[in-house]
């Protein structure tokens, strides 16, 4: 009798565990301009009001390791591309772009590197549109945005919508899983 209360406890712990874990689901645009194959470093944009919070430095670490994972080197001054991401914590309406899957994209584009703005618009694909996707159905948002520092425009933006418990003692794990996410749909190599 007691091993069988001990083993229906232990399978209810377990049911319950795997129901109670989030699975963040992740999507992501980019901006057909982006010279992806050439950008070799980044570095993260700062913040006047720096805020030293658990959190925050949770993703800046994940955001980190995955870049480097990849070829990227962490830079200072200059660096090549520019990271920033925000955190919203209310429903908020978020416009995205229903475009070519990525992976495939950058497969497509390899070989064309040195194009101008007008002969990249010339040489677009009849799939290589902007069509907006609005996301409205959240009740908060992770949105990490990839900014090509020359140019000043936004060359990639990843975003899941989740509800995040800024003041729960499990916020840096949480984050830390919606980074690594979102980060999984930048999949660009490089190499230094």
């Amino acid at each position: 009798m007691k091993h069988t209360f001990i083993l229906i406890a232990g399978l209810f712990l377990i049911i319950s565990g795997c129901i109670s874990q989030k699975d963040y689901v992740a999507d992501s645009d980019f901006n057909y301009s982006g010279k992806f194959k050439r950008y070799k470093t980044y570095g993260f944009v700062r913040n006047p009001f720096q805020d030293s919070t658990d959190y925050y430095q949770a993703i800046e670490r994940t955001i980190s390791s995955r870049l480097g994972s990849q070829g990227y080197r962490q830079k200072d001054e200059q660096p090549d591309l520019l990271i920033n991401y925000k955190i919203f914590t209310d429903e908020v309406k978020y416009r995205g772009y229903d475009q070519p899957n990525f992976d495939f994209w950058l497969q497509r584009r390899a070989e064309i590197v040195d194009l101008t703005e007008e002969e990249e618009k010339e040489n677009r694909e009849k799939d290589e549109t902007y069509n907006k996707v609005k996301y409205t159905e959240n009740n908060g948002l992770l949105v990490i945005f990839v900014i090509d520092n020359k140019k000043g425009n936004t060359i990639w933006q990843g975003y899941t919508a989740a509800y995040f418990d800024l003041v729960s003692p499990d916020v840096s794990t949480e984050l830390t899983k919606a980074t690594y996410r979102v980060m999984d749909q930048f999949r660009v190599l490089t190499r230094n």
